[in-house]
């Protein structure tokens, strides 16, 4: 405890350099992800729920976790934080008047306008303080991997087309893929970045022209680059994500609103036009072919057979 208290403390030292009156830490990563790498927010308060939100202020320090979490919340973190419940009291409700700074890669404009109200003003700092105090070790990663047409029942070529179609009926220049998952449905990916289901971390970018741009380390992308789903052109690391914004010719661009992070929607309105809409491979991919039904119907069988094994188990445990 007073370790994080030490910590806490070296963090209000920086408030000062930034003119702001506090910090706000949530779990997720850039990708939005629960199962964050560098695991920010339980770093600063030992909180080691799946999800949660601690804001750091002058003289007071918050943490807001949801229904399930109270109690371990309150047993890790209750010395240096006030556990609040986040169902009954928005941050809004309780942060008034001030100057909140954040990290415009792990927050959303609609997530940020859901938790606080207009007086309270919120400053983008590019550089994660946490980051300044917490030094962590990249992990790698294994690279992506594709999936058969026999298993996905779809060519990605073809669900490629489906979203060119849909950038020409929205007059729409380009589509950009926040979403991870998204980006593993266009293109029959999966990846090691998540410790429970294969999501592959990476963004993506769809022109009606055709353009093809994969935001991923190059590494990440090599199996697919050797079966020639994607040329070494087409893979751009995300810290050059602002130079393929400024080359990229158009007037407009659709950005989900779910996934999309302030610092990308920033990057992308200061070339084009916004066209705040749903990520559209959302309805595509809701929409099951007779390939997928299939293994659908194979996976509920395996499940079923799983559930009843460990429900006689656990009858005849004595």
């Amino acid at each position: 405890n007073q370790m994080i208290t030490n910590q806490i403390k070296v963090l209000r030292d920086k408030f000062k350099d930034f003119e702001i009156d506090g910090y706000i830490i949530p779990k997720n990563d850039a990708f939005f992800s629960e199962y964050a790498e560098n695991d920010r927010l339980k770093n600063i308060s030992k909180f080691s729920g799946s999800a949660g939100l601690a804001i750091i202020l002058k003289k007071n320090n918050f943490l807001f976790v949801d229904g399930r979490y109270t109690i371990q919340a309150e047993n890790e973190s209750g010395k240096n934080f006030k556990v609040i419940e986040i169902h009954k009291n928005l941050p809004n409700s309780i942060i008034k008047n001030c100057k909140l700074g954040f990290d415009p890669h792990l927050f959303t404009s609609k997530k940020l306008k859901h938790y606080f109200s207009n007086d309270i003003t919120l400053v983008a700092i590019d550089e994660n303080l946490i980051d300044k105090i917490y030094k962590s070790k990249p992990k790698k990663t294994k690279p992506f991997f594709s999936l058969s047409k026999k298993i996905t029942g779809e060519s990605h070529q073809s669900k490629i087309k489906k979203i060119t179609n849909f950038l020409k009926l929205n007059k729409a220049n380009y589509l950009f893929v926040s979403a991870p998952e998204n980006v593993a449905w266009l293109l029959n990916i999966r990846g090691h970045d998540n410790p429970t289901s294969p999501i592959p971390n990476s963004r993506l970018i769809v022109g009606r022209d055709k353009t093809l741009l994969l935001i991923t380390e190059k590494s990440n992308a090599q199996k697919i680059i050797n079966e020639k789903k994607i040329s070494k052109t087409q893979v751009i690391n995300f810290d050059k994500f602002k130079k393929i914004i400024g080359d990229l010719k158009g007037a407009n661009f659709i950005i989900d609103n779910q996934s999309c992070s302030v610092f990308s929607e920033k990057v992308i309105k200061s070339q084009f036009k916004i066209l705040n809409k749903t990520d559209p491979i959302y309805k595509f991919k809701s929409i099951k072919n007779s390939c997928e039904l299939k293994y659908m119907v194979e996976a509920h069988k395996k499940d079923g057979l799983a559930l009843t094994k460990f429900i006689y188990w656990i009858k005849n445990i004595n």
